[in-house]
């Protein structure tokens, strides 16, 4: 494998933060035009949504077959689902991870709509353990996969939450070529990684992560998610 130089490790993390702040003026504008509507379906808004991004950042930004939008029943599960139309009191899930892909960023926001105060406790429990997970990031050097993945099932578990997902982050920067690869436990925030997260990878340059936090509410058939980097912001 070749080994990255200075100016390449530097150039890699300028590409993760531009692609973080492309996400994040995306989910801005697409908040205060109010694109996020009971009545629509989830395919209007990625839609309009693809129509704001060319706007915004031309080619840069492009669809690859994957949907970013999904709420109510479809935000607790993966892969595919059946298109829903938008409800009054919907939580909706905004992943702009495919939206720019060519960017390698993860980012991911729940909109909760209407008043329904049990919804809008879920959104900011989860918001509650994001910010929980990032600071024990922050206060231990030496943290692995597997103790911030125990850290964020305690904040979960202390909000009255579960998870939804068994990892809640992922390594980038160096996207895998395949799923089996891409599950391998040392590129993972999960249970099996007992790695140090801030670490060198092969190539010379330092591991950046994604933190994926995924909160479900079985017993209403809902789920919120907040996706982000962890070591760049």
């Amino acid at each position: 494998m070749a080994t990255l130089d200075r100016m390449d490790i530097r150039l890699r993390a300028l590409h993760l933060l531009e692609g973080q702040r492309m996400a994040q003026r995306l989910f801005t504008q697409v908040v205060a035009t109010q694109v996020i509507k009971p009545g629509r379906s989830e395919e209007e808004i990625d839609n309009r949504i693809a129509l704001i991004a060319r706007d915004m950042f031309g080619v840069r930004a492009g669809r690859v077959g994957r949907r970013f939008v999904r709420s109510g029943s479809n935000s607790v599960v993966g892969g595919r689902w059946p298109v829903r139309v938008i409800g009054a009191q919907d939580l909706v899930v905004l992943d702009f991870e495919s939206l720019l892909a060519p960017y390698e960023t993860g980012f991911a926001r729940t909109v909760a709509l209407g008043d329904d105060l049990v919804r809008r406790r879920l959104v900011h429990d989860l918001a509650v353990v994001a910010t929980g997970a990032r600071n024990a990031f922050r206060a231990d050097v030496s943290l692995t996969g597997r103790e911030l993945h125990a850290e964020v099932r305690a904040l979960a578990a202390k909000a009255g939450r579960s998870l939804g997902a068994r990892h809640c982050g992922r390594l980038t920067g160096t996207p895998p070529t395949t799923h089996a690869v891409a599950t391998r436990p040392e590129l993972c925030i999960g249970p099996d990684n007992d790695l140090p997260l801030r670490r060198i990878l092969e190539d010379g340059g330092q591991a950046h992560w994604i933190l994926q936090i995924h909160l479900v509410d079985e017993h209403r058939g809902h789920a919120a998610v907040h996706t982000e980097l962890l070591d760049l912001v």
